[in-house]
């Protein structure tokens, strides 16, 4: 008689996962990654930092030649809107640090609008969201790193303005020492403004999923809105001027003011205003990115 024995079957080892676990810090690498590894990418924000440092060498020399003028008795040289009293040269050249932040903005906005916006024109945001199915962690991540860029581009380029200011200032005795008072603010608040501009951006390119749209709003916003308030329509009421305070552009101008103005925001009210305009457009994207098909 023969016997058959069965060998039991081994017990199954639990699965161990190969790599490591997906978590925030490995999302904002990623996003990282490709922000840097793209050499458009790259070459426009080195662009923005060279510009905007050029921009301040030629204010910072307007300011001198100007000055200039003056002391030699010529007529005195056209700094405003006819009629208005010439305003003191040494205090407009403690703006030479943050003078080259109106074309940083329109680079740093279109770069914003462009990074997010072309994610869902090329259909690339399809992969983003299979890497990482939760959307508001992406989305989350790619304002940390838009914003994080564009504060280091905006107070490096600050700072290197006023390195590259201050010999040209010199020459008529308006340079000025980074010590002095609100100087080192300045120059972190117009990182700080470009951080804003970028997460501003990104919404708008976020709920418009679109990149011409989205650059042709952020513009909008930014520089033709303001114009129009201020220049057209503020004669027919007496709030509007009060209100165009609140514009992003006109919140951010006082973020990175040095000098107060009567009536005018300070400082931390400009600060606050921009930071609440990010605040709604960052969480209107991310509420409606999380309802909506990718």
């Amino acid at each position: 008689m023969s016997t058959s024995t069965s060998t039991p079957a081994a017990p199954a080892r639990a699965r161990r996962s190969d790599g490591p676990r997906l978590n925030f810090v490995r999302v904002l690498r990623s996003e990282w990654i490709k922000v840097t590894t793209v050499p458009s990418t790259v070459i426009l924000l080195a662009s923005t930092l060279v510009v905007m440092v050029g921009l301040a060498a030629l204010f910072a020399w307007s300011l001198q030649t100007g000055q200039a003028q003056l002391d030699s008795g010529g007529p005195p040289p056209q700094m405003g809107p006819p009629g208005e009293p010439l305003p003191d040269f040494g205090d407009l050249a403690r703006g030479a640090p943050s003078s080259g932040i109106i074309f940083g903005q329109l680079l740093i906005a279109s770069l914003a609008v462009v990074l997010i916006a072309s994610e869902w024109a090329t259909g690339m945001i399809r992969s983003t969201m299979v890497a990482v199915p939760k959307r508001v962690p992406a989305l989350l991540a790619k304002n940390v790193i838009a914003a994080g860029v564009s504060f280091l581009i905006g107070a490096a380029a600050a700072l290197l303005s006023y390195v590259a200011a201050q010999p040209i200032l010199a020459v008529e005795d308006l340079d000025f020492a980074l010590t002095d008072d609100k100087i080192v603010a300045s120059i972190l608040n117009t990182g700080t403004y470009l951080a804003l501009i970028a997460v501003i951006s990104m919404g708008i390119g976020t709920l418009l999923r679109n990149t011409a749209g989205g650059v042709v709003t952020a513009v909008g916003l930014f520089f033709v809105l303001p114009v129009i308030v201020v220049n057209l329509i503020s004669g027919l009421a007496d709030w509007i001027p009060d209100a165009a305070r609140f514009l992003p552009t006109n919140a951010g101008e006082r973020l990175v003011a040095v000098a107060a103005e009567e009536g005018a925001l300070t400082q931390l009210e400009g600060g606050l205003v921009m930071a609440a305009w990010a605040l709604v457009l960052l969480v209107a994207s991310l509420l409606v990115t999380r309802r909506r098909d990718v």
